[in-house]
């Protein structure tokens, strides 16, 4: 629960709000962490030195649902000879460091990233006549930073949030989000670490869906340059009915054309799946690999949490190499990150982790594998083998709901365990399924329906008998249900 104040009112969970050249005393007592971000606030909007503020009534470190202890919004005049219209501004407070002490991040130096190392902003434009900024971004705001405390994944520039549902609650077609640096807010360096400010881009599932095909930055580079769409710093309009595809056709052959030279850059998504290993009866849990098996599942090992969580990481953001780096389970300390790396080391909580030793656990060759998916996962298998696999990459696919991953690999893929002589191998709870690329072309014409989901009813079943390979897409109380 939050309530809407000024940012200097007086109030148990208001701190007054002094400027960088507050008086020592006086800055003494506000949050170190929190003073150097309100210090860049200032700098930018000198001239609105308390601005509205939600602020969490019960703080996340007490024992609150919020995260974020307070939601700056700024009035933002743009610049109309630009073609960047006058907007709210909203900047988050809580996803850093703000205090130091441990209440809420661990303190790690100073020069790494302070708690998650980034804040969240948001540009909606303003309405005609609007004298006071709309509070629901900030509630938005606070289910991202949920997502980022609860799974200990931080976002970075590029990538896409899938949200389903109009930002507002109304009913706009602007139902997902983008996540780009915000063009004004600067780098902070605070007495616990760097903060950098992301900001929410809103789109309409078309624009999401080639964010996916293609990749993130190069739909934000085209939003950019569509004023109605968010142009130059891409404010959102809840109002905006029509996509950038609707509003320039040209727009899609550059999606289209970035598709065939670029594929992919999304390489990995947290989804409802399972697979089975065929090649074993039924009965033998012990092997079994279904989202549940009997009461005590086995566990994804650290190292592999490890290996899957850095194919989930790589390909989010614009690479500078032509093919993603590879898979490589036997490497055990030689990861390099191109994005800042979760504080977590494990896809799940602490008590997921291997219960069995890394190099205890035997890499299985299977003769025969039984993909599962929902309707959602199952509609990006398309994207993951145009736009993945056949430029020589790789695609994970982590169950949201259990202990589990599966990911594809190309033949250009060194170190999987996956080969082309043994195409489905599995390490634990974690299968690889190594496809050439002459049937990933077949693939591709099988599973054609998928790209047009709403055309076909669930359950609905591929399979391939000379590859032994089946794969399922079926309802979600499927995957809802552990007993399935």
């Amino acid at each position: 629960m939050a309530e809407l104040r000024p940012s200097g009112a007086p109030g148990p969970t208001a701190p007054p709000a002094p400027g960088p050249t507050a008086p020592p005393a006086f800055a003494s007592l506000f949050p170190p962490g929190l003073h150097a971000i309100y210090g860049e606030c200032r700098r930018l909007y000198p001239d609105q030195p308390n601005p509205l503020q939600v602020t969490a009534i019960v703080k996340y470190w007490l024992g609150g649902p919020d995260p974020l202890d307070y939601v700056s919004m700024y009035r933002n005049v743009g610049s109309p000879s630009a073609n960047i219209p006058e907007h709210w501004h909203y900047i988050s407070f809580g996803l850093s460091d703000l205090y130091g002490d441990n209440r809420v991040h661990e303190f790690t130096g100073t020069d790494g990233p302070s708690g998650f190392g980034f804040e969240l902003t948001f540009r909606l434009k303003r309405e005609t006549g609007e004298s006071a900024p709309p509070t629901w971004p900030a509630e938005l705001m606070q289910g991202l930073a949920r997502y980022v405390f609860q799974s200990e994944n931080t976002f970075c520039s590029g990538d896409h949030v899938s949200w389903h549902s109009p930002l507002d609650n109304s009913e706009s077609r602007i139902q997902h989000m983008l996540l780009t640096e915000d063009p004004q807010m600067q780098p902070v360096q605070t007495p616990f670490g760097v903060v950098t400010f992301l900001q929410i881009v809103g789109v309409c599932t078309e624009e999401l869906h080639a964010a996916q095909q293609w990749n993130g930055q190069g739909i934000l580079e085209l939003l950019r340059t569509v004023p109605v769409a968010g142009g130059p710093w891409l404010i959102t309009d809840m109002r905006r009915g029509e996509t950038i595809f609707e509003i320039d056709p040209h727009l899609q052959e550059r999606v289209d054309k970035g598709i065939e030279t670029d594929g992919s850059n999304l390489s990995g998504v947290s989804a409802k799946c399972a697979w089975d290993d065929l090649s074993r009866p039924p009965e033998d849990d012990e092997d079994s690999r279904s989202i549940c098996v009997g009461a005590q599942p086995r566990r994804l090992s650290g190292k592999d949490t490890e290996q899957i969580r850095e194919t989930l990481r790589r390909g989010l953001e614009i690479n500078s190499k032509p093919v993603l780096p590879p898979i490589n389970p036997q490497r055990q300390n030689g990861l390099t990150h191109d994005r800042a790396p979760s504080r977590k080391d494990s896809l799940e909580s602490d008590s997921s982790t291997a219960i069995i030793p890394h190099e205890l656990i035997r890499t299985r060759q299977l003769e025969s594998v039984h993909l599962k998916f929902n309707q959602e996962s199952g509609a990006l298998i398309p994207l993951c083998l145009r736009g993945r696999l056949l430029h020589g990459r790789h695609f994970t696919y982590k169950s949201i709901t259990g202990d589990m991953a599966i990911t594809f690999v190309s033949t250009g893929v060194e170190g999987a365990f996956a080969t082309e002589e043994h195409p489905y191998a599995a390490h634990g709870p974690w299968l690889q399924i190594l496809l050439t690329e002459e049937f990933v072309e077949k693939m591709l014409e099988d599973l054609e329906d998928l790209t047009s989901p709403e055309e076909f009813k669930l359950p609905k079943e591929y399979s391939w008998p000379e590859k032994k390979l089946k794969v399922s897409i079926l309802p979600d109380m499927v995957f809802d249900n552990p007993l399935h």
